[in-house]
């Protein structure tokens, strides 16, 4: 094990294996997360920061970039990065599952403001792969507009580019977490079209956590939710009501509240939230039959 809790996140980003794409494991948005090394990292509306995920997670990405293994994907043209700057601060991170594993694709949250993904969406692509799901964690251009933009490319480009990298796109499932809950459902009912990308199929499932999205297309796809009680009232309201409106519609939907947890848990690592993966693995599994339910 290369990194421990002690080490300063400026060497992590400076890592060669990491080549460019290591300034892209943390924020490249200032002032939205403090401490120098990864045991004290911190990010703005986290909670439940958990260090040893954080270790696990730059450690398994280091072992295998220093093994030859690509675990970065540009999702964009050099041409689309150069009439759009902004374009070069996204792509997918790439945790591996077994081949012909099925795929997740997920979206960290941040307010829209940063994409906090080293807590809210790499310990779960971590967590995913290890039952043999490829997991694609997204690095977007914060936004409303803009994050749906970069979740609807990073669909195409595993569509697209399937048997590279050896996995069964079909059944696919979006994750999000706050911010990035919200374009997790916007693209799981809208669809890929929406945000100027051809039409690709729609996912199996949507997983959302602690979000106060409460829209209703009418066409959104099985879901599961969750929140913490300390989250407020009307965010875990919402969240409640959107999945009795999808229930209506004969839609699966489940959801969980965990209590004496607050917003931005992520995986819930020593709370009552701890183990809420795997249960949305399983809801996900109903839907595609090709989970199996001791994941």
């Amino acid at each position: 094990m290369k990194y421990t809790a002690k080490s300063k996140i400026r060497d992590v980003i400076s890592d060669p294996a990491f080549g460019d794409f290591g300034r892209l494991l943390f924020p490249v948005q200032r002032n939205y997360m403090q401490g120098a090394s990864l045991g004290t990292m911190n990010l703005s509306w986290y909670a439940n920061i958990c260090p040893e995920d954080t270790v696990a997670v730059v450690n398994d990405l280091w072992e295998r970039a220093s093994a030859g293994e690509s675990v970065f994907y540009d999702v964009y043209t050099e041409a689309e990065k150069t009439a759009d700057p902004a374009k070069r601060d996204t792509g997918l991170f790439c945790f591996r599952g077994k081949p012909g594993g099925k795929v997740a694709i997920l979206c960290a949250g941040g307010g829209f403001r940063y994409v906090g993904a080293m807590h809210d969406s790499f310990p779960h692509a971590l967590a995913l792969s290890k039952k043999g799901i490829h997991a694609f964690a997204l690095i977007y251009r914060p936004g409303g507009d803009t994050s749906c933009e970069d979740l609807a490319r990073a669909i195409a480009f595993v569509h697209d580019n399937e048997a590279a990298l050896q996995a069964d796109v079909s059944g696919y499932s979006i994750w999000g977490g706050s911010a990035g809950a919200r374009a997790a459902a916007i693209l799981g009912a809208l669809g890929t079209a929406r945000f100027g990308e051809k039409e690709y199929p729609k996912p199996a499932a949507v997983m959302m956590q602690y979000t106060g999205f409460a829209d209703i297309y009418g066409s959104e796809p099985p879901t599961y939710g969750c929140a913490g009680a300390d989250d407020g009232a009307g965010l875990r309201r919402a969240m409640q009501a959107r999945a009795e409106a999808i229930r209506k519609r004969g839609v699966d939907a489940e959801f969980e509240v965990f209590d004496g947890v607050a917003h931005g848990f992520g995986l819930g690592t020593g709370t009552t939230a701890e183990g809420w993966i795997d249960r949305a693995v399983r809801f996900w599994g109903r839907q595609t039959g090709a989970i199996p339910d001791s994941a």
